[in-house]
C-alpha cells in the first residue's frame, strides 16, 4: 500500500530542494478537491514536472509513472512507496489502468499526464495538439472527476545557469475548476472524444490566460530542451 506520510515526507524533502532555485506562483489552488476522486492532468513539459507539481497539492498524487524508472533498484522501492505506478508508454498498458481504477475507487488522486509524455511545440497540447486517449475513459469508469492544470517554466531548468545561487527560475502552476466526467451515453466513445476536446481547450484556455494576465515573457515560454540546452 503507498504511504501518504512518506509521500508527504518525500515532496516536503523534494521542495527544500528546489525551494533555493525556484519562484513559485500557484494560481487556483482553491480548485483542488480536498478529498475525493480524481485525476489531475496536467501539461508535461519536463522531467521537473512532478516534483514540483507534488509540493503544490495538499493532498498525495498517485502518479504513473513510465516503467523505465522502476528498473533502477533504488528508485523503483522508492517510487511504489510513495505511491508511483508504473505504465509502458507507447501503448495500452492495462496493468496500469486497473491499479489506476483501484486507486479511484478507493477514492485517491492519480496524476495523468493527458498527453502521454514530453511535449512542446506543435506535438504540445498548449499549441494545439490533441491529446491521448485514456484519461476520459478512467474518468468515465470510475465517476472521478479531472483536475486541469497547466505548468509553465519548468523546463527552463534544463539550462545548467538556471541552477546557478540566487538565481531563481519563475514557475507558475495554473489549477482550473474540476470536470465532471462523461456522461454515461449510449455512444460512449463520442462522449469521451467530446471530453477529451474540452479538456484540451481549457487547458490551451489557462495557459493562454496566465501568460496574459501575467505577463510571461517569451523566454519563460515552454520550449524544447535541446533549444534550452543551446543546441537547437
Amino acid at each position: 500500500m503507498p504511504s501518504d506520510t512518506g509521500y508527504a515526507a518525500t515532496t516536503s524533502f523534494l521542495w527544500l530542494l528546489f525551494a533555493p532555485f525556484v519562484r513559485r506562483r500557484i494560481i487556483g489552488r482553491a480548485h483542488v478537491p480536498s478529498r475525493g476522486a480524481c485525476i489531475l492532468a496536467p501539461n508535461h513539459i519536463s522531467h521537473f514536472d512532478p516534483p514540483l507539481l507534488g509540493p503544490s497539492i495538499r493532498r498525495t498524487v498517485d502518479w504513473m509513472a513510465m516503467r523505465d524508472l522502476f528498473e533502477i533498484p533504488v528508485v523503483g522501492k522508492w517510487l511504489n512507496f510513495v505511491g508511483t505506478f508504473p505504465v509502458e508508454m507507447g501503448k495500452l498498458d492495462s496493468g496500469a489502468v486497473r491499479t489506476a481504477i483501484t486507486r479511484l475507487r478507493e477514492g485517491r488522486m492519480v496524476g495523468v499526464f493527458p498527453e502521454g509524455g514530453l511535449r512542446t511545440g506543435p506535438n504540445s497540447v498548449l499549441e494545439g495538439a490533441p491529446l491521448r486517449p485514456g484519461v476520459s475513459a478512467l474518468a468515465q469508469m470510475t465517476g472521478a472527476r479531472v483536475l486541469p492544470c497547466v505548468i509553465i517554466g519548468s523546463d527552463a531548468l534544463y539550462t545548467p545557469q538556471r541552477w546557478w545561487p540566487l538565481r531563481r527560475t519563475r514557475i507558475w502552476i495554473v489549477f482550473g475548476e474540476p470536470l465532471d466526467p462523461p456522461g454515461d451515453q449510449p455512444d460512449k466513445a463520442a462522449a469521451r472524444a467530446d471530453f477529451e476536446q474540452r479538456l484540451g481547450d481549457i487547458l490551451r484556455d489557462l495557459y493562454q490566460r496566465t501568460v496574459r494576465e501575467e505577463k510571461i515573457p517569451a523566454d519563460c515560454l515552454p520550449q524544447t530542451p535541446q533549444r534550452r540546452k543551446g543546441k537547437a
